[in-house]
């Protein structure tokens, strides 16, 4: 497993320059948005269309999607929901990561957290669900806090939180063969996990500031900008991300995990 970490480590490098100063980009002019946003904010000259990889996030919430409609968009990737705690599955993950497969669009799942469940409960309901055929990218573990829940508002010490994160990421790394992708706000950031987990690939949410700003001394590897955007074949507000660097590193990157899971 170690060696196929290692395969990823010249990203994780790059991404470490490019989310810190990436100057090298074009900053003549910022091109024209390329994809509508009900609520847009404008993040100056760090706009993430200096970011030529763009994708999606989703879950049941968006209902009926025209796939082909998505990918003649310009998305390159899309996050599936897939588990939630240790008992419950988006109903529409099958259908979703089937037809993102079958219209050319790299996919992978994740699951929501629940810290009122342990790490091995959620574990083994997430490799029950999510057949190894489901991501062609890393898997993601969405970590956050949800003070909206019904069933559980726990909010456990850091110590307590890295442990059990640690653990279930462990556990899908020896399934899959791929190192999971870790996804996470502020808040929870800032209180668990600001300097830990350097050698893990983060996706970060930051709606209003450049994650510069937001995630000190964080390299990142994708970042979640809006959660009101406008794509086509989708009905209703979706969130988009970027990943952090050009279209050569992203063909090197998506190259390095094919490798990853083959091995």
């Amino acid at each position: 497993m170690r060696r196929l970490l290692a395969c990823l480590l010249p990203l994780a490098l790059f991404l470490n320059g490019c989310t810190t100063g990436y100057d090298a980009l074009s900053t003549a002019a910022l091109p024209k948005t390329r994809f509508a946003d009900t609520k847009p904010q404008d993040f100056g000259r760090d706009h993430p269309e200096r970011h030529p990889i763009h994708g999606i996030d989703i879950s049941k919430w968006q209902g009926d999607i025209d796939w082909k409609a998505v990918k003649g968009s310009g998305v390159a990737f899309v996050f599936i929901k897939a588990t939630e705690g240790k008992d419950r599955i988006d109903p529409r993950f099958t259908e979703y990561w089937n037809e993102a497969s079958g219209a050319g669009l790299l996919h992978a799942p994740y699951h929501f957290f629940y810290f009122c469940s342990t790490a091995d409960e959620q574990a083994d309901w997430f490799i029950r669900n999510v057949p190894k055929d489901a991501m062609a990218l890393p898997p993601v573990v969405d970590v956050e806090w949800n003070p909206g829940s019904p069933t559980c508002k726990t909010r456990p010490a850091p110590e307590t939180v890295r442990t059990e994160i640690k653990r279930f990421m462990d556990r899908l790394e020896a399934y899959y063969g791929k190192r999971p992708i870790i996804y996470t706000s502020v808040d929870f950031h800032r209180e668990n996990l600001a300097g830990y987990f350097k050698d893990y690939h983060f996706w970060v949410r930051s709606v209003a500031k450049h994650p510069k700003e937001t995630y000190a001394d964080r390299s990142w590897a994708f970042w979640q900008y809006t959660s009101t955007g406008v794509i086509p074949g989708i009905k209703g507000p979706t969130d988009i991300n970027v990943f952090a660097g050009s279209e050569q590193n992203w063909q090197n990157w998506v190259a390095a995990v094919e490798k990853q899971g083959n091995s």
